[in-house]
């Protein structure tokens, strides 16, 4: 199977638009919503319960697991992928991805301006992830991030439509924009933020667009089965879709 892992529910906007595009495989999912929000925890506890996470996915049956969640890409992937897996799986018989790279792949394509924008957890602007890995990319773009702590528990809790996450949205948004005028692309760096995608998007000033990640992951998972036959070979194809949950959210 496939299987996605996310603090909670956001990474779930992640996978309906991978079922959407590849809906012939089957699909497994984990939300650690028991320790949401990973946004304000140390780097060493987002690496542990990242691995309990994946790790649980593959006993289950999970060959290639998708990290649907910025938090985890930014801070536990890379050691995921040099410590962890050559450890317990030295056959390299699983896989694990992040989000970031893949996002910041494509934004070069989409902004204008050269100028762009991250919303994002506090843990994911810290590492500057982002800014690292569009710059890999494309060095020419500038990349500014603001953090937005208070949005994930906000959506968790099912607040996704109530006045004060439109105070938050906007509070977090001047803080962003008021880092540079020219700034045309705003990156949703937090799965769960595709849930109030809209409450954004009215926001926005003249100009500037919002992009969430789901479309993009979905694509970028569809090209790397195509081109890695040893994975893909592998995979459920019977639609199954299985969702987990570390507590009853």
């Amino acid at each position: 199977m496939i299987g996605f892992f996310d603090s909670g529910l956001g990474g779930l906007t992640v996978l309906k638009e991978a079922v959407k595009l590849l809906p012939q495989y089957s699909y497994i999912y984990l939300g650690d919503n028991a320790r949401t929000p990973y946004g304000d925890l140390d780097q060493e506890t987002i690496y542990e319960y990242t691995v309990e996470g994946i790790s649980a996915l593959f006993h289950r049956g999970a060959e290639l697991v998708i990290l649907a969640c910025n938090t985890s890409s930014s801070v536990a992937l890379r050691r995921i992928q040099q410590e962890f897996l050559p450890h317990v799986y030295p056959e390299r018989s699983r896989r694990v991805l992040g989000i970031i790279i893949p996002t910041a792949e494509e934004i070069g394509r989409i902004t204008r301006s050269r100028e762009v924008g991250v919303l994002a957890t506090q843990a994911t602007v810290n590492s500057l992830a982002y800014t690292k890995e569009i710059a890999k990319v494309f060095p020419e773009v500038k990349t500014y991030e603001a953090a937005c702590p208070m949005l994930v528990p906000m959506i968790e809790d099912g607040e996704s439509e109530s006045l004060e996450i439109n105070d938050l949205i906007q509070i977090y948004m001047n803080e962003l924009l008021v880092q540079s005028f020219n700034i045309d692309t705003i990156i949703l760096g937090c799965t769960h933020f595709a849930l109030i995608e809209g409450q954004i998007k009215r926001q926005l000033p003249y100009g500037v667009r919002a992009v969430s990640q789901g479309p993009i992951i979905a694509r970028k998972l569809e090209d790397y089965l195509a081109r890695h036959s040893e994975i893909e070979n592998k995979l459920e194809k019977k639609g199954e879709r299985i969702f987990l949950s570390t507590e009853n959210s």
